[in-house]
Protein backbone atom coordinates (compact mmCIF):
# COMPACT_ATOMS: atom_id res chain seq x y z
CA UNK A 1 0.00 0.00 0.00
CA UNK A 2 2.75 2.45 0.76
CA UNK A 3 4.07 2.18 -3.35
CA UNK A 4 1.27 4.50 -3.96
CA UNK A 5 1.51 6.65 -1.59
CA UNK A 6 2.37 10.30 -3.46
CA UNK A 7 6.23 11.55 -3.02
CA UNK A 8 6.88 14.50 -0.93
CA UNK A 9 9.93 15.01 -3.13
CA UNK A 10 8.01 14.88 -6.23
CA UNK A 11 5.86 17.61 -5.20
CA UNK A 12 7.92 20.01 -4.36
CA UNK A 13 10.23 19.50 -7.40
CA UNK A 14 7.43 20.57 -9.02
CA UNK A 15 6.16 23.38 -7.48
CA UNK A 16 9.43 24.42 -6.46
CA UNK A 17 10.15 24.52 -10.79
CA UNK A 18 6.63 26.17 -11.11
CA UNK A 19 7.76 29.12 -8.45
CA UNK A 20 10.88 29.63 -10.27
CA UNK A 21 9.41 29.93 -13.11
CA UNK A 22 6.98 31.94 -11.93
CA UNK A 23 9.39 34.11 -10.40
CA UNK A 24 11.73 34.36 -13.94
CA UNK A 25 8.20 35.62 -15.57
CA UNK A 26 8.17 38.47 -13.01
CA UNK A 27 11.41 39.45 -13.44
CA UNK A 28 11.22 39.73 -16.77
CA UNK A 29 8.36 41.60 -16.54
CA UNK A 30 10.14 44.29 -14.00
CA UNK A 31 13.24 44.27 -16.98
CA UNK A 32 10.63 45.29 -19.86
CA UNK A 33 9.34 47.44 -17.52
CA UNK A 34 12.74 49.31 -17.41
CA UNK A 35 11.99 48.42 -13.15
CA UNK A 36 14.57 45.61 -12.65
CA UNK A 37 16.74 47.71 -10.48
CA UNK A 38 14.01 48.28 -7.92
CA UNK A 39 13.87 46.57 -4.46
CA UNK A 40 11.31 48.32 -2.94
CA UNK A 41 8.79 46.75 -0.10
CA UNK A 42 5.76 45.92 -3.27
CA UNK A 43 8.37 44.26 -5.10
CA UNK A 44 9.57 42.08 -2.43
CA UNK A 45 5.67 41.44 -1.12
CA UNK A 46 5.19 40.21 -4.87
CA UNK A 47 8.02 37.64 -4.74
CA UNK A 48 7.30 36.54 -1.61
CA UNK A 49 3.12 36.14 -1.88
CA UNK A 50 4.36 34.51 -5.52
CA UNK A 51 6.30 31.33 -3.37
CA UNK A 52 3.91 31.47 -0.52
CA UNK A 53 1.04 30.49 -3.35
CA UNK A 54 2.99 27.47 -4.67
CA UNK A 55 4.23 26.31 -1.45
CA UNK A 56 0.27 26.25 -0.61
CA UNK A 57 -0.85 25.00 -3.64
CA UNK A 58 1.96 21.92 -3.22
CA UNK A 59 0.55 20.90 0.04
CA UNK A 60 -2.92 21.03 -1.06
CA UNK A 61 -2.24 18.80 -3.86
CA UNK A 62 -0.03 16.64 -1.98
CA UNK A 63 -3.29 16.30 0.55
CA UNK A 64 -5.71 15.57 -2.64
CA UNK A 65 -2.92 12.78 -4.02
CA UNK A 66 -2.36 11.14 -0.08
CA UNK A 67 -6.46 10.55 0.09
CA UNK A 68 -7.10 13.95 2.28
CA UNK A 69 -4.19 13.32 4.64
CA UNK A 70 -1.20 15.02 5.21
CA UNK A 71 1.22 15.08 7.91
CA UNK A 72 2.78 18.46 9.26
CA UNK A 73 6.35 16.48 8.62
CA UNK A 74 5.18 16.48 5.05
CA UNK A 75 3.87 19.84 4.75
CA UNK A 76 7.03 21.20 6.23
CA UNK A 77 9.09 19.06 4.07
CA UNK A 78 7.78 20.50 0.79
CA UNK A 79 7.34 24.42 1.99
CA UNK A 80 11.43 24.46 2.67
CA UNK A 81 11.64 22.04 -0.76
CA UNK A 82 9.66 24.31 -2.66
CA UNK A 83 11.46 27.31 -1.69
CA UNK A 84 14.57 25.84 -2.19
CA UNK A 85 14.38 24.69 -5.80
CA UNK A 86 12.44 27.69 -6.33
CA UNK A 87 15.39 29.57 -5.54
CA UNK A 88 18.06 27.53 -7.11
CA UNK A 89 16.40 28.23 -10.22
CA UNK A 90 16.19 31.89 -9.50
CA UNK A 91 20.01 31.69 -9.21
CA UNK A 92 20.73 30.19 -12.26
CA UNK A 93 18.06 32.74 -14.06
CA UNK A 94 19.96 36.07 -12.44
CA UNK A 95 23.22 34.75 -13.68
CA UNK A 96 22.04 33.93 -17.23
CA UNK A 97 20.47 37.20 -16.84
CA UNK A 98 23.29 39.12 -15.60
CA UNK A 99 25.72 37.70 -17.77
CA UNK A 100 23.94 37.67 -21.34
CA UNK A 101 21.25 39.84 -21.19
CA UNK A 102 22.26 42.60 -19.21
CA UNK A 103 25.91 42.35 -19.23
CA UNK A 104 26.09 45.74 -16.86
CA UNK A 105 23.51 44.81 -14.96
CA UNK A 106 25.87 44.52 -11.65
CA UNK A 107 27.90 47.42 -12.18
CA UNK A 108 24.45 49.49 -13.15
CA UNK A 109 23.14 47.91 -9.35
CA UNK A 110 26.68 48.84 -7.81
CA UNK A 111 26.76 52.78 -8.90
CA UNK A 112 22.84 52.46 -7.97
CA UNK A 113 24.12 51.21 -4.63
CA UNK A 114 26.75 54.16 -4.10
CA UNK A 115 24.01 57.01 -4.66
CA UNK A 116 21.75 55.35 -2.20
CA UNK A 117 24.73 54.86 0.48
CA UNK A 118 25.54 58.40 -0.41
CA UNK A 119 21.84 59.76 0.06
CA UNK A 120 21.25 58.07 3.11
CA UNK A 121 24.43 59.24 5.09
CA UNK A 122 25.90 62.45 3.05
CA UNK A 123 28.78 62.32 5.72
CA UNK A 124 30.38 59.13 3.76
CA UNK A 125 33.11 59.74 1.99
CA UNK A 126 34.09 58.42 -1.96
CA UNK A 127 36.42 56.37 0.14
CA UNK A 128 34.21 54.41 2.36
CA UNK A 129 31.32 54.42 0.26
CA UNK A 130 33.69 52.57 -2.65
CA UNK A 131 34.83 50.43 -0.22
CA UNK A 132 31.51 49.31 0.99
CA UNK A 133 30.46 48.72 -2.49
CA UNK A 134 33.79 46.51 -2.64
CA UNK A 135 32.72 44.82 0.12
CA UNK A 136 29.59 44.00 -1.23
CA UNK A 137 31.05 42.88 -4.26
CA UNK A 138 33.51 39.81 -2.20
CA UNK A 139 30.71 38.70 -0.42
CA UNK A 140 28.09 38.34 -3.16
CA UNK A 141 27.97 34.43 -2.97
CA UNK A 142 27.63 34.78 1.16
CA UNK A 143 24.68 37.33 0.86
CA UNK A 144 23.32 34.63 -1.52
CA UNK A 145 23.30 31.88 0.81
CA UNK A 146 21.43 34.06 3.29
CA UNK A 147 18.97 35.33 0.55
CA UNK A 148 18.36 31.55 0.50
CA UNK A 149 18.50 30.65 4.01
CA UNK A 150 15.78 33.46 4.53
CA UNK A 151 13.84 32.05 1.23
CA UNK A 152 13.70 28.62 2.78
CA UNK A 153 12.97 29.93 6.18
CA UNK A 154 9.75 32.06 4.56
CA UNK A 155 8.61 28.58 2.29
CA UNK A 156 9.20 27.12 6.40
CA UNK A 157 7.02 29.33 7.86
CA UNK A 158 4.47 29.65 5.26
CA UNK A 159 4.29 25.88 5.31
CA UNK A 160 3.67 25.75 8.58
CA UNK A 161 0.67 27.74 8.96
CA UNK A 162 -0.99 25.80 5.88
CA UNK A 163 0.28 22.29 7.23
CA UNK A 164 -1.74 23.22 11.00
CA UNK A 165 -4.82 24.13 8.80
CA UNK A 166 -4.75 21.36 6.40
CA UNK A 167 -3.37 18.39 9.03
CA UNK A 168 -5.15 15.41 8.74
CA UNK A 169 -3.55 12.60 10.26
CA UNK A 170 -4.52 8.75 8.71
CA UNK A 171 -5.98 6.92 11.01
CA UNK A 172 -3.55 4.13 13.19
CA UNK A 173 -5.97 1.40 12.63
Amino acid sequence: MDENQPKVGRFSLNYGALAGVAGIVFSLMLYFADMHHERNAGIQSVQFALLAVFVVLAIFQFKKANGGYLSLIDALKMGAGVAAISFVIGIVYFLIFSNLIEPNFMEEAYELGKQQMIEQNPNLTAEQVNQGIEMQKRFFWVIMAVFMIISVVFGFIVSLIAGLIMKKDKPAY
